[in-house]
């Protein structure tokens, strides 16, 4: 609760992975990689019900062991043609009603119950509908184009970037998936949490977005908790 606010984290996990499989569960420095998730839910200041939802049974016997509540999602919302909002959906329906819904993706087991607190800090501070967090871009997309057959480099940069050092770019952030945050009203009528007005970024820095897709992503958050113990 924040300021007479609810709030509720979800936390979406499937069972099945392509490129890294069962990776919500593999062991990652000690710990199964949905824990990390889960245990900044519970110790952050503000969340009030920390929810795993998932169709796959040993997640959802790791979850309840550290401490979140479970919702067993249903097949045609698990498959590859089920949208996040879906499986959001049919979490929400499974609980009580709270003020915002705060998405937080096992995949970035970076993130921390800080990192939660001072988003939603953020969000009452802009008075928003919703909070996303970004992180910088390693390079600008303005020294990337698109590539044709002949791999013809031609006009790939313009005269202007081309003479432009990188550090004189402009700065570009991205998406890092870490946190989703939005008014549950609001996100139901707009069925996204990228919403078309009143939306704000909080910033993350770059070793605490690492986002797990393949088995190098895995290697460098293993690399940074390790570094991050040690000191």
């Amino acid at each position: 609760m924040y300021n007479n606010k609810s709030f509720l984290a979800i936390i979406l996990a499937r069972g099945g992975s392509k490129r890294l499989p069962r990776k919500n569960v593999l062991d990652l420095c000690g710990k199964p990689l949905i824990a990390y998730s889960i245990e900044a839910g519970l110790k952050s200041k503000y969340i009030d019900e920390v929810v795993v939802s998932s169709d796959n049974d040993e997640i959802i016997s790791i979850s309840e062991e550290f401490g979140a509540n479970t919702i067993k999602r249903p097949e045609e919302l698990s498959n590859d043609t089920a949208t996040t909002f879906d499986a959001i959906k049919h979490a929400i329906d499974n609980v009580e009603k709270y003020d915002y819904i705060v998405l937080l993706q096992p995949t970035s087991p970076l993130r921390d119950s800080k990192h939660i607190d001072e988003a939603i800090e953020l969000l009452e501070i802009k008075n928003a509908d919703a909070v996303v967090s970004v992180c910088e871009m390693d390079h600008s997309p303005l020294w990337s184009n698109t590539l044709d057959a002949s791999l013809s480099m031609k006009n790939f940069l313009t005269d202007e970037i081309l003479n432009k050092r990188s550090q004189d770019l402009e700065k570009y952030y991205r998406l890092n998936g870490a946190i989703y945050i939005c008014k549950t009203d609001k996100l139901i009528e707009e069925k996204s949490f990228m919403l078309k007005d009143n939306i704000f970024a909080y910033v993350m820095n770059k070793q605490s977005s690492v986002d797990i897709d393949e088995e190098i992503d895995f290697k460098m958050a293993e690399a940074i908790k390790n570094k991050r113990v040690r000191k």
